[in-house]
C-alpha cells in the first residue's frame, strides 16, 4: 500500500495521485507539483488515503511544497495572461486564415511552456502559427487539437434537463456512451434527444444503465405470454426502473380486453 493524495489542476479535471512525501497535506490544500509537464499548481481534492501499488503509476512524483501566498497570486497573474494569450492566438489565427477554433489557453505554473487547446475538423498546418506566438511570449508553445466533448468540458453550458453540464462541474473522466445505453433503457432513438450540447450522446445514459441491465434480466420482452395468478396473458408494457409489467388478458364473455399490472416476481413467461 502507499499512501497518496489526489490533486486536480482543474475544475472537474482528472485526478492525479502525488506522493505527499511527509507534509501533512489536507484536502482543500494548494499544492505545488511536478508533472510530465513541469512544475504545476493545483488543489488536492482527495485527503492523505492509502492505495494499493497497481493504482497508481510508478514512479509517482512528490508534493514538491504546500503553495505560499507567492504561489497563489502567480498562479492567479498565470490566469490573467492566459486571457491576454487568448486574444493574441485569435489575431494570428485570423491572420494566417486557419480553419480552427481556439478553446482555451494554459500556462504552465513556471511559465515554461503555454498550451493552445483548439478544435478543428481535420488536420491544421499551423507551424507558421506556432513560430508567431513563439516570437511573442519567448517560451515553449504547444498547439493540441482536442475533441467536441473536450471542448464542451472546458467552455461548459446548461444541458438539456437545464442543469449545469456534468463534465464541467464534477465529472473529471469521459466513458463510452453507445447507443445501446438508450435502447436498453427504451428511449427514443431521435439523435436530438438523447445528444448533449456537444452532439455526442449524453454521459448521464450511462448513470442508471447498470440498473437497467439488471432488472430488464427479470423483465420478459413486449408481446411474450406469461403466467399469472389470474391466468395466462400477453405483455403490453414494461416498467424497467419500477420492476412491473403491464398484462393484458382476453375475456371470454365479452370483447373487452382487461389489463393488469403485477411485479417483476408475480409472472412466469409460459
Amino acid at each position: 500500500m502507499i499512501k497518496v493524495v489526489g490533486v486536480r489542476f482543474k475544475d472537474a479535471g482528472k485526478i492525479y495521485y502525488f506522493d505527499p512525501d511527509g507534509k501533512l497535506i489536507k484536502e482543500e490544500d494548494n499544492v505545488i507539483v511536478e508533472t510530465a509537464r513541469g512544475i504545476e499548481f493545483g488543489q488536492v481534492v482527495v485527503g492523505p488515503k492509502l492505495v494499493s501499488d497497481d493504482e497508481v503509476y510508478q514512479p509517482l512524483k512528490k508534493v514538491l511544497r504546500i503553495a505560499t501566498e507567492d504561489d497563489v497570486d502567480k498562479n492567479r497573474e498565470n490566469k490573467i495572461k492566459e486571457n491576454e494569450a487568448f486574444g493574441v492566438c485569435l489575431e494570428k489565427i485570423e491572420k494566417h486564415e486557419l480553419d480552427m477554433k481556439l478553446v482555451d489557453v494554459e500556462y504552465t505554473f513556471d511559465n515554461n511552456k503555454i498550451i493552445f487547446y483548439f478544435t478543428a475538423d481535420g488536420r491544421i498546418d499551423f507551424r507558421e502559427l506556432v513560430k508567431d506566438l513563439a516570437g511573442i511570449f519567448r517560451t515553449r508553445i504547444e498547439l493540441r487539437q482536442i475533441g467536441v466533448r473536450d471542448e464542451a468540458k472546458m467552455i461548459g453550458g446548461l444541458g438539456p434537463c437545464g442543469r449545469t453540464l456534468c463534465c464541467s462541474t464534477w465529472l473529471g473522466d469521459f466513458k463510452p456512451v453507445s447507443i445501446k445505453n438508450a435502447k436498453e433503457q427504451n428511449l427514443s432513438l431521435n439523435p436530438a434527444k438523447i445528444s448533449g450540447i456537444c452532439g455526442r450522446l449524453m454521459c448521464c445514459l450511462n448513470y442508471e444503465n447498470d440498473t437497467y441491465e439488471k432488472n430488464n434480466e427479470a423483465l420478459p420482452d413486449l408481446g411474450k405470454n406469461v403466467k399469472t395468478k389470474d391466468g395466462i396473458g400477453v405483455v403490453i408494457g414494461v416498467n424497467t426502473l419500477m420492476c412491473r409489467v403491464k398484462v393484458k388478458f382476453k375475456s371470454e364473455k365479452d370483447n373487452l380486453d382487461e389489463i393488469k399490472i403485477f411485479e417483476a416476481d408475480e409472472i412466469k413467461v409460459v
